[in-house]
């Protein structure tokens, strides 16, 4: 379990205005996949049209129907469990080698700190590369295997299983939203979160109990931030979590509203590069996560990137539709990378990228 210093605890209290008040239930839309299937063209035509919607709104929906054997994630649920019960210096060493191999490395165990810009929060976590084969590496992508860290094999594997199940009903998402934009090029999305090359991550996240918090949870000691409220930079997010509330998003008004905890449901981000490609008509979904309980949260996030040298920039017919207006000039994906992880979590990282027309 993380065991926090006085110190962080208080540089990471929230602030009394947030804290004072009860966070409402989230209207989060639900999508169901498995209508899309079976030949219906008319079904797949409303799911694809659900999807874009959702995507205009929140920037963050449901999904049921996707196909993902329960038993593959009630078995990736208990190993996360497993591995974050080990005692603290075993879940460190897990990943020592991927750390010495190569410094400043973000992949492998961590926990408090996130990122290297000062943001602390209660979790402990694990984060791999997600190469192109679909397989979990904490090493740098193109390493060979030989370098890995000594995660054991069945974690490893079940994680792989995970990751190839997770990335095909992401790119199934991503070609229905290509769909009820109306794009010519259907895959113009899932190609990139495809390529040999994309830049695609898994994290596990803990949120370690916090007996001493007073249940009351709207009071002003009765939660704590385990993640900090950010945007997710690449272009979606699949996220499965256990029944453990936690996660919230911020709606069009500025306001928090709390997602309903559903083990049995995927939920999807629209990512800041999305937001990108759809010249803004499209939300890159702003969240976080609040401990307030005596169950640990557990959740499991496969972020879809493109490549690294990717050039992106608003699809031109969405420009169009948008009357000309290009809302974000062109760059690559490492250049944004680049920028965002040099800014603290809460910050615009888009801002820096919005045309003199966005202002």
């Amino acid at each position: 379990m993380v065991v926090l210093a006085k110190g962080e605890l208080e540089q990471i209290a929230l602030p009394a205005a947030v804290q004072k008040a009860a966070v409402p239930l989230a209207d989060v839309p639900e999508v169901d996949l498995a209508a899309a299937g079976g030949g219906d063209v008319r079904g797949r035509e409303a799911v694809a049209r659900a999807v874009v919607a959702a995507c205009e709104g929140h920037g963050f929906f449901k999904v049921t129907g996707e196909g993902v054997p329960t038993e593959l994630l009630a078995r990736v649920e208990d190993a996360a469990a497993a591995f974050f019960a080990l005692p603290q210096l075993e879940k460190e060493a897990a990943t020592a080698t991927a750390a010495a191999a190569a410094p400043g490395s973000p992949f492998g165990y961590g926990s408090k700190r996130i990122g290297s810009n000062g943001d602390l929060g209660w979790v402990e976590y694990l984060l791999f590369g997600v190469t192109a084969a679909g397989t979990a590496a904490l090493s740098v992508p193109g390493e060979e295997a030989s370098s890995l860290p000594p995660i054991s094999d069945s974690l490893r594997d079940l994680l792989d299983e995970y990751i190839v199940a997770v990335r095909a009903m992401a790119c199934e998402v991503l070609g229905l939203m290509a769909e009820g934009l109306g794009l010519e090029e259907r895959d113009v999305f899932a190609r990139l979160v495809l390529d040999k090359e994309s830049d695609s991550m898994l994290r596990v996240n803990h949120y370690p109990p916090r007996p001493e918090l007073k249940q009351s949870a709207a009071g002003p000691h009765g939660r704590l931030t385990g993640f900090g409220e950010h945007t997710d930079p690449q272009i979606i997010s699949v996220l499965r979590s256990n029944d453990t509330s936690g996660l919230e998003i911020s709606l069009r008004d500025g306001s928090w509203a709390a997602v309903p905890p559903d083990r049995n449901s995927f939920f999807v981000n629209v990512g800041d590069a999305l937001q990108v490609l759809t010249n803004g008509r499209f939300r890159s979904v702003r969240h976080r996560v609040m401990v307030s309980s005596l169950r640990p949260r557990v959740s499991v996030i496969f972020f879809g990137g493109p490549p690294p040298q990717e050039r992106l920039a608003p699809l031109p017919s969405l420009v169009e539709e948008d009357g000309g207006r290009r809302r974000y000039r062109e760059f690559t994906w490492r250049e944004y990378k680049a920028s965002a992880y040099r800014t603290k979590l809460a910050e615009n990282r888009l801002c820096h990228f919005e045309t003199a027309a966005h202002d």
